[in-house]
């Protein structure tokens, strides 16, 4: 297969292109070029560069039979390319996000549930209506390739090289050792996909031409699976966490506060079914743990959007735990 992967350097897309050629397809990746720390493409990686904004020449006059598109957050300019490819490649698949549904609390979220809409003078601001924005992305791509289009709405992508941190501050803070931090309840749901597998079944997808809307991140579990193997874990109500100010999602990452605060209840428990019956398939969280803690590497900003380090700092935490204790 000659594949095309809009990105191709950063993360997902890296482990795109991995996945690639592995099964032996011809890659070709379009990028701005502009990594930090620059890399060269690894060996029978054709690179093109330009911009999704408005420089799209390196792309004309090709053809390839599918495209993976990593990099897509603003319809506007994911219409400008897909317009272009739209007689250039006979299949897409489009990186969307389960931040796309209007109610992120319905237990279980399903592809058929509404998406979010964008407001009227929203303009592209990707921090502010980054679900919103992701739904009028789909619908941009499947304008200009009905029904030759995957849209995957993917959950909390982790894995080596993950540029948020999230899930990797988990297996740090473990491997750190000492008392943890957790956020009971203990058998809350969490959710997550390794970017690898969710790498391979795209491109196995994009091979098989599968199209649709699919959410693509593994079968809920525990929370306390994220700890295994802490020394010593102590559960703090939730209650108390919101009183002292702590953040859900960026000071405990992947917590969302389900008991007090219930409107994102449903990100950690969407439905997986036409995903898995298509074929995905995920590793063990073990295997997922081991390998972020060798190659995780430092938080990075993505699609220009500044992210704050994710996690407690060690004095807050102690603070927090010797807080906690004392009001026992």
């Amino acid at each position: 297969m000659r594949l095309l992967i809009l990105g191709g350097t950063l993360f997902l897309g890296r482990h795109v292109v991995d996945a690639a050629l592995a099964r032996g397809h011809d890659v070709t990746t379009f990028t701005r070029g502009k990594t930090v720390p620059p890399a060269p493409p690894p060996p029978g990686v054709e690179a093109l560069h330009g911009d999704r904004d408005g420089d799209l020449g390196a792309l004309e006059g090709r053809t390839w039979d599918a495209v993976i598109d990593t990099s897509g957050y603003v319809p506007r300019v994911v219409d400008l390319s897909a317009a272009l490819l739209a007689g250039a490649v006979e299949h897409y698949v489009f990186v969307s996000s389960i931040s796309a549904y209007a109610d992120p609390s319905r237990v279980p979220i399903t592809e058929d549930d509404p998406t979010a809409e964008l407001p009227a003078d929203h303009g592209e601001d990707v921090a502010a209506h980054y679900g919103a924005l992701k739904a009028a992305c789909e619908r941009a791509v499947e304008a200009r390739f009905p029904g030759r289009a995957l849209h995957v709405r993917a959950g909390l992508i982790v894995g080596p090289h993950d540029p948020t941190g999230r899930y990797t501050w988990w297996v740090e803070r473990v491997a750190r050792g000492g008392e943890v931090l957790a956020p009971a309840p203990r058998d809350q749901p969490a959710q997550l996909i390794d970017a690898r597998d969710l790498a391979a079944w795209m491109g196995d997808a994009a091979q098989r031409r599968v199209a649709g809307t699919m959410n693509a991140t593994g079968r809920p579990f525990a929370f306390a699976r994220l700890l295994d193997g802490a020394e010593h874990v102590t559960w703090v109500d939730e209650a108390f966490l919101l009183d002292q100010g702590v953040q859900p999602w960026q000071d405990l990452p992947l917590w969302v506060a389900p008991q007090t605060r219930p409107g994102l209840r449903g990100f950690q428990q969407a439905d997986v079914t036409r995903a898995f019956a298509a074929g995905l398939t995920t590793r063990p969280l073990e295997e997922t743990a081991r390998d972020t803690l060798a190659l995780g590497g430092p938080p990075r900003p993505k699609a220009g959007v500044e992210i704050p380090p994710p996690g407690l700092a060690p004095e807050r935490e102690a603070a927090l735990l010797a807080a906690w204790h004392a009001a026992r």
